[in-house]
């Protein structure tokens, strides 16, 4: 059976790969911005939003006006606009709420780019970009199947990622004919019909400690300063870590529970 499956990798790009990306990043997110405010301007004076099609054709005359457009990947540029409209088809399907303007401050900066003539590949212990060249990254795992499209992305931490979606065939998991309850609770992370419990990790409590400490050195430097940036970076790199680690443990459970089980049936709670 052919599915689509994401591979994340760390990458390290040169000064200049990083410069372009950062740039790529601003220019995605102004060409959101821009189309974003066309957008609601057209739904408040007509009661219609405006259209993909009609929003891609305006982008030739905006690279003329905005020359420094034409520096990054025009994909990435388009993937913009595709994304907006995505949104806005979400939202009047009543799958999201409605899109917002795009901050540099937001936390995980990113852009989307797609396979075109065969501009997003993997090349030894290298990834080819469209407009960045190859790019040094961290092979943990061989990428297996067609290559669609590729998401880089900036953390807090200043760390570099690219996540590739690639369409690929899988085995389905032989049938185990067992159903199964999972609850999930505070003393226990969750706890399954069957009796099988799972616990919280005690690392997380340790991490959470020296975070916290973190923040409290954060607190106390002047916002702005050579020392505060480095203790915010510091902060953000705790988090990061923080986060893989639960993801970690996330995906290993899972992975589990779904290989034994068939059926399992997880409590909604409505907490209002």
């Amino acid at each position: 059976m052919m599915i689509n499956k994401a591979y994340k990798f760390r990458i390290y790009p040169n000064k200049a790969q990083a410069t372009l990306i950062n740039k790529t990043i601003g220019c995605s997110r102004f060409v959101f911005n821009h189309f974003l405010s066309l957008w609601d301007n057209a739904y408040k004076e007509t009661g219609k939003g405006l259209t993909y099609g009609a929003c891609s054709a305006k982008l030739p005359a905006m690279k003329k006006e905005f020359v420094w457009l034409k520096e990054v990947d025009s994909i990435a540029i388009q993937s913009s606009v595709r994304n907006l409209a995505d949104a806005y088809t979400r939202l009047f399907k009543k799958q999201n709420n409605a899109p917002r303007f795009k901050s540099k401050k937001n936390n995980v900066q990113s852009y989307t780019t797609k396979q075109t003539n065969e501009n997003i590949a993997v090349v030894g212990n290298k990834i080819k970009l469209p407009k960045l060249g190859l790019v040094r990254f961290a092979k943990s795992r061989e990428v297996k199947g067609r290559i669609l499209n590729a998401t880089v992305r900036r953390n807090p931490s200043g760390r570099y990622f690219v996540s590739l979606l690639v369409e690929t065939e899988v085995q389905e998991l032989p049938k185990t004919n067992s159903y199964i309850g999972m609850d999930v609770g505070l003393k226990d992370f969750a706890i399954l019909s069957d009796g099988t419990t799972y616990e919280n990790p005690k690392f997380f409590r340790s991490l959470e400690e020296k975070l916290a400490k973190a923040q409290r050195v954060l607190s106390r430097r002047m916002k702005g300063s050579s020392r505060w940036n480095k203790q915010r970076v510091k902060v953000a790199r705790i988090h990061e870590y923080m986060t893989n680690a639960r993801k970690d443990y996330l995906d290993k459970i899972s992975t589990e529970i779904i290989k034994n089980h068939d059926v399992i049936g997880i409590e909604d709670l409505q907490v209002s």
